[in-house]
């Protein structure tokens, strides 16, 4: 071998050597290198979801994606919201509904967030409670060999013996509701073990929501109905105007009730910046369940409980009693109709359908339908605006326009009653050729054309209140988690978890030398303050010695002379 070789193979081996000894990292190979392989991933994953991190970012995703379901019309809540949106934003439906944000809380990616928020808090929870339960059985560990080196220290001497110190801070330390027992040479005690458990009472009740909100979605019902005073209402499927529940709810479960509205009481602020603003709104109810009726006032977030159904208030507004006439003066339609507000002062609009009974003055069937337009509190003739000035109801006006025709309530398409389908309608005109319009006060009455007959506006303006009948299920079970939620927190947030040692030795010089010292699991600016107390406590029982006072120098019988007299 020549010297060349010899030279490189040397190098080599230092080159080795001192890769062995470097604490740089080393750098992995794809070529070679180790693999996880499935099982390896599978736990890789595992560790990756049940960690806290990944809780709080599925956490904050779950609130993130509730956003949309907050701010853009939910098919669930209100079908025809949603197509109000759809037809108003024709360039953003094709992509919401791509992305189901008309369906938020049934979606494929919602849910996938609520499942592994899940199954992460599940895999947090477990394996902490089990190690919490361990700490628990568990005693204080022992005391540092140097407990000067902590954050709060202080030491003493005492004449008392070492064992008696022991006793004596066993005594001081169990008193203030610490775990305390004797390791060795020392006491050693800790405190704040509920800091741990609201921390796991947090999370608990974390999921004990989660496991509400879906128990709610699954089983809940919420439907809507609007009643005109002196109408009622049976809490049967066919009685609703609408009704949405949850994918495992029965029909059957409805609970078995019914209620009147008597009347509808509403008071507003007259005068001020508020003027307007509702002062009284309450509804008069007669209900009945089993029999029995008894009398209730349902107001707002004041619902009528019957069994496990809350009757909320929820909305309220006009229905003007109208008399439809034919051209030979049968009348054909006689009673309210709901006007839906649109602005604060309940402005109203609507529509009046004749759908049945009605015959032209050549004897054909026909259909009739009024657009309506009401205020409560009209402005006045001359004042340039139909729109309500005040919401109750001080002078009620209401403005009609007829049609004749098909309302085509026949078609098989579902239809809003609120509004008149005026593609096989014709508007009637009067002798003119203008389009018949006119605004009516209470007790006057509309002439049709050509003998159409009538629409007399009666002086009787009924109210109107609309509720919504739900039962959910899981609130009780929400409630309580939610009440758990944040006394877990709170003690996690301001329970510290500390521990205390107390040393006692005897000293070189026979006296006993105690040392105190305390350490925070999470910081405490605290600590130091208890920790001189504990001292002070301990120091009844093992009070300092009293130390030698210091040598001074014996003073002189007589004054020393001058210097001067000194030398002389």
């Amino acid at each position: 071998m020549s010297k060349t070789d010899t030279s490189e193979t040397g190098r080599a081996a230092d080159e080795a050597a001192g890769a062995q000894l470097s604490t740089a990292p080393q750098e992995d190979t794809v070529i070679g290198g180790p693999t996880l392989g499935v099982v390896g991933w599978i736990r890789w994953f595992w560790r990756q979801l049940t960690s806290m991190r990944v809780a709080l970012i599925l956490l904050f995703l779950l609130s993130l994606g509730a956003v949309p379901g907050s701010l853009i019309p939910q098919t669930s809540a209100d079908e025809l919201k949603v197509q109000a949106f759809k037809d108003a934003h024709k360039t953003l439906t094709p992509l919401y509904e791509k992305l189901q944000f008309f369906d938020v809380y049934s979606s494929v990616w919602f849910s996938a967030i609520y499942i592994l928020l899940f199954v992460s808090l599940i895999g947090c929870i477990v394996p902490r409670s089990w190690q919490f339960v361990g700490q628990l059985r568990s005693r204080p560990p022992g005391a540092p060999r140097r407990l000067d080196r902590l954050p709060a220290y202080t030491t003493w001497r005492t004449e008392a013996e070492p064992e008696q110190v022991h006793e004596a801070a066993l005594a001081v330390l169990k008193g203030r509701r610490f775990r305390a027992h004797t390791a060795g040479n020392a006491v050693a005690a800790e405190k704040g073990y509920l800091r741990e458990a609201g921390n796991l009472a947090f999370h608990v009740a974390l999921i004990v929501m989660l496991v509400a909100f879906a128990w709610g979605q699954l089983f809940k019902s919420e439907g809507g109905k609007l009643i005109v005073e002196g109408d009622g209402f049976s809490n049967t499927l066919t009685q609703y105007d609408d009704f949405k529940s949850g994918s495992q709810f029965g029909t059957d479960e409805l609970e078995p009730f019914s209620f009147k509205l008597e009347s509808f009481n509403g008071t507003y602020e007259k005068n001020g910046p508020q003027r307007g603003t509702p002062r009284t709104f309450e509804a008069a109810v007669t209900y009945s369940q089993g029999g029995a009726d008894k009398k209730a006032v349902i107001r707002v977030n004041e619902p009528l409980k019957v069994g496990d159904s809350k009757v909320y208030l929820i909305a309220h507004g006009y229905a003007p009693v109208v008399t439809v006439k034919d051209g030979r003066g049968k009348t054909v339609f006689h009673g309210a109709v709901p006007l839906l507000p649109i602005d604060n002062n309940i402005t109203s609009t609507g529509a009046i359908k004749v759908m049945d009974g009605y015959r032209d003055k050549n004897g054909k069937k026909e259909q009739l339908g009024f657009q309506a337009f009401f205020v409560p509190t009209f402005a006045g003739a001359g004042k340039g605006t139909m729109f309500s000035q005040f919401p109750a109801l001080d002078f009620p006006v209401m403005a009609l326009t007829g049609f004749h025709g098909d309302l085509r309530v026949n078609s098989g398409l579902p239809q809003n009653v609120y509004q008149l389908d005026k593609s096989k309608m014709t508007q009637f005109t009067d002798a003119s050729g203008n389009k018949l319009a006119q605004r009516m006060l209470p007790g006057e009455t509309m002439t049709l054309p050509d003998g159409a007959g009538s629409i007399t506006f009666e002086k009787d303006v009924k109210e109107w209140a609309s509720f919504q009948i739900s039962q959910q299920p899981g609130n009780g079970l929400a409630l309580a988690g939610a009440i758990a939620a944040i006394a877990g927190l709170t003690g996690s947030l301001f329970i510290q978890r500390r521990r205390v040692w107390v040393r006692a030795v005897r000293g070189e010089d026979g006296v006993t030398v105690v040392e105190m010292a305390g350490l925070g699991r999470s910081e405490s600016a605290k600590l130091p303050e208890e920790l001189g107390d504990l001292a002070v406590a301990l120091t009844v029982q093992a009070p300092p010695a009293a130390e030698a006072a210091p040598e001074t120098a014996e003073e002189p019988a007589e004054d020393p002379a001058p210097s001067g007299e000194a030398d002389k």
